[in-house]
């Protein structure tokens, strides 16, 4: 990447609390053996014999609803080898400036076509991730990775970011759950008052979108006739430490690189 593009994409992350990346970072072949992973693990088909993370979703449940795994790179070598790329690190690296870049949690993301007829329960709802992150300490520089593994159009459901509301602090009215999408975002704007610009984020397969992990974003129904597949990696740089120096919750396997890889830089740096 050219100095002026990589100057251009950590500006608009800094000052968008998101950057788009307009062309595909994943190599077609990695994506497509990670699409048979995801329908492998979702199916409780675990090629490495270790299950995901307890999740919400499991084989079996409903088809129409949202199927969010936690860390399906543990049960699929086809999924963690897109999750580890080093080119997915590199880019990373080029958004944030960061030295040192790891992986620290992932969740499969799998949203069906709405079916007409039928309640909505594939929606994301408004939220900033961070919300759901205390474990971090407040500083710690923590970001999402969002990789499409599908094409993502404005039809399938693409996640929209609000520029800017990284600086609104963080927040208690989000709501990853809620299917209240419309309701949701006007109870939002509301209580900030501020400028409420949405952007959209259309990647064809092997893209990504990177946001903060104040960034507030969101997700309506799947309007196409085909699944919007994606992995949410999250991510943490040298500047992050978990409260405490903790080895719990979403920071247990920080410490284990078959769970967390570090996919760009040093290990050491990361303490």
């Amino acid at each position: 990447m050219k100095v002026d593009e990589i100057v251009f994409s950590q500006e608009r992350y800094q000052t968008d609390g998101f950057y788009i990346c307009p062309q595909p970072v994943i190599p077609r072949d990695v994506v497509g053996r990670a699409v048979a992973g995801m329908d492998a693990v979702r199916a409780g088909d675990y090629d490495t014999g270790v299950p995901p993370r307890p999740s919400y979703w499991k084989p079996g449940d409903d088809p129409n609803a949202l199927c969010k795994i936690e860390m399906p790179q543990i049960a699929s070598r086809a999924i963690m080898e897109l999750v580890s790329h080093p080119a997915l690190g590199a880019k990373a690296a080029e958004v944030t400036g960061a030295n040192a870049v790891q992986v620290w949690w992932v969740q499969l993301l799998y949203k069906p076509p709405t079916v007409a007829g039928q309640q909505i329960r594939a929606n994301v709802g408004w939220h900033q991730d961070y919300r759901y992150w205390g474990i971090w300490e407040e500083d710690s520089e923590l970001f999402t990775a969002w990789v499409a593994l599908s094409d993502v159009t404005d039809v399938s459901g693409p996640m929209h970011f609000v520029v800017g509301s990284h600086r609104w602090g963080l927040s208690t009215e989000g709501d990853f759950s809620s299917q209240e999408y419309e309701a949701q975002r006007d109870a939002i704007r509301m209580a900030y008052n501020q400028e409420w610009r949405e952007a959209p984020a259309i990647l064809p397969p092997g893209s990504a979108s990177f946001h903060q992990k104040l960034t507030f974003h969101g997700s309506g129904p799947n309007l196409s006739s085909h699944p919007r597949r994606s992995f949410a990696i999250h991510m943490r740089t040298e500047r992050s430490r978990p409260k405490g120096d903790a080895r719990q919750g979403l920071t247990a396997f920080i410490d284990d690189p078959a769970y967390c890889p570090v996919i760009f830089g040093d290990a050491g740096d990361l303490g």
